[in-house]
């Protein structure tokens, strides 16, 4: 039989790293406000090719749209693989490759010859490598920044309202100078920064969502990041002292009894096979919650989030996507309606820096700010047909961008507060993934809208009725809350009197 293992030690896990917020931080955030402007920022001015491919193709409002859907999609579905894959490899390392593919994604799109090409190349292409940029990035960014998270947050989603301000007149420059295939050529070229975002991010050390690990002295076997539930389970039992080397307090005499009896020998080698076993399966179960935690399905908090992030997804797409066609209806010139948009990320920005700011003081809670601004959203969107002249919609454009602002300065601080921190990877993997179907879908719905009643301000209601019924699971969560901190409280009164009532057993007594 092999050697005995005398004693089993159990460490303390692995120290979650402090988050710095400052030093090295700030380029992290650097590198985050950028590939937020090179993807979402991106996305919203997508706009100006819509008008440009809608017309070259002779197609509907509907098909022209299915590109930038699959594209969003296509990030939500593919954020838990770049989180299991950053875990897997680095941070870094996924970036860079995201990066590329965007670049080859746009660049092939610019000589597609109908909209299936773009669907493939605009679309999922380019999709798949926002996933592999922008997943790692914001989840190193929820690395390096704790007390000041909600203003990284927000400033550096700040990088989409920037960019959307740049971007959308310099595509309608782009287009007029070189048409819509020039311009998407020249984009490939510029998301090629994107690699540059990858080399900024620098390793913090790994974080573990695990609670013990056991060593065995002799025998040369190490169990490592085993969960507490596990660990109990996989602990040797008295029976099988006739293999073990006996625990503090066992008595000598009995385990050479057992070694002296065949069946109790017998015995301690099948417990251990079965130890054996039991320690593989907690090895591999460690390795999958290393890159997915599946177990996130389970907390019914976090799922009640995932369904406000479904309806939310519906309509926080497609209002970018149709403001400057809707503009261009009402008769605005080409650069007034592509200056909408320039507006509108103006107050967006303003927004997140903002409202990014106020989160941070904490005079409320955060799933209540985040709930009052997306039902302000859905409204202002309801109001968006009233609106015809250039005037209008610059009032529209600017009350748009900035409860828009407010909304996504807060959403990602509050998937934190739901999960913690560091389950945050996989929590924002998942989130995406589950908020993958309004993202598909809201652009086409919308679409359908706009060809039936040959209207562009159908989809604006649509998104706002979309974000209204959002609201109310967030509404929800905050009940769960609540019910979490009452019951929270009443475990500690409860231990407080049994506390109290000990003392005064123990005057009693003496």
């Amino acid at each position: 039989m092999d050697s005995a293992v005398k004693a089993q030690r159990v460490k303390p896990a692995v120290a979650t790293a402090t988050a710095p917020d400052g030093g090295y931080s700030w380029f992290i955030l650097l590198s985050c406000f950028l590939v937020f402007g090179l993807t979402f920022g991106v996305i919203k001015a997508f706009g100006v090719f819509y008008v440009e491919i809608h017309q070259y193709f002779e197609t509907t409002a509907t098909g022209t749209s299915w590109i930038t859907s699959i594209a969003v999609a296509t990030i939500h579905i593919v954020a838990p693989v770049a989180s299991a894959l950053s875990a897997r490899y680095s941070h870094r390392s996924v970036v860079i490759m995201g990066g590329l593919i965007c670049t080859i994604g746009v660049a092939l799109g610019s000589f597609a010859r109908n909209l299936i090409e773009l669907y493939l190349t605009v679309g999922f292409l380019n999709g798949f490598g926002y996933a592999l940029t922008w997943t790692p990035t914001v989840t190193m960014l929820g690395l390096y920044f704790e007390k000041r998270r909600p203003v990284a947050n927000a400033l550096a989603s700040a990088g989409e309202c920037i960019f959307t301000f740049i971007l959308t007149p310099l595509f309608q420059l782009l287009i007029d100078s070189f048409s819509w295939r020039g311009g998407l050529l020249i984009l490939g070229g510029l998301q090629l920064n994107l690699c540059v975002c990858g080399m900024l991010l620098r390793p913090l050390k790994a974080t573990r969502d695990m609670t013990c690990e056991v060593e065995e002295e002799e025998g040369g076997l190490c169990l490592e990041l085993l969960p507490k539930n596990d660990l109990e389970q996989s602990k040797p039992s008295c029976s099988e002292a006739g293999e073990t080397s006996a625990s503090e307090g066992s008595d000598q005499r009995t385990i050479k009894a057992c070694l002296e009896d065949p069946e109790e020998i017998h015995k301690s080698t099948v417990d251990v096979q079965d130890l054996s076993d039991r320690t593989k399966r907690h090895e591999l179960r460690a390795k999958i919650l290393r890159y997915v935690d599946y177990t996130l399905i389970s907390n019914a908090r976090f799922m009640v989030y995932s369904m406000f992030g479904v309806f939310a997804a519906l309509g926080f797409f497609a209002p970018a996507l149709f403001l400057v066609p809707y503009a261009r209806s009402k008769g605005i010139e080409e650069y007034q309606a592509a200056a909408l948009m320039s507006i509108s990320a103006v107050l967006d920005l303003f927004g997140r820096v903002f409202f990014g700011w106020v989160a941070n003081l904490r005079l409320l809670q955060t799933v209540q700010q985040l709930t009052a601004s997306v039902t302000l959203l859905g409204t202002v969107l309801l109001l968006c047909p009233l609106a015809s002249s250039f005037p209008e919609l610059v009032a529209f454009s600017a009350a748009y961008g900035l409860v828009y602002g407010a909304t996504v300065a807060t959403h990602i601080t509050v998937l934190a507060e739901v999960v913690g921190v560091h389950r945050l990877g996989s929590a924002l993997g998942f989130f995406m993934l589950i908020r993958s179907s309004g993202g598909l879908l809201g652009p086409p719905i919308a679409g359908f809208f706009i060809d039936k009643m040959s209207d562009y301000g159908t989809g604006f209601l649509m998104a706002g009725v979309a974000l209204i019924v959002s609201a109310m699971f967030l509404l929800l969560l905050h009940q769960m809350n609540r019910r979490g901190q009452g019951s929270a409280t009443k475990k500690q009164d409860m231990h407080a009197d049994k506390s109290v009532r000990a003392e005064a057993k123990e005057q009693d007594v003496t």
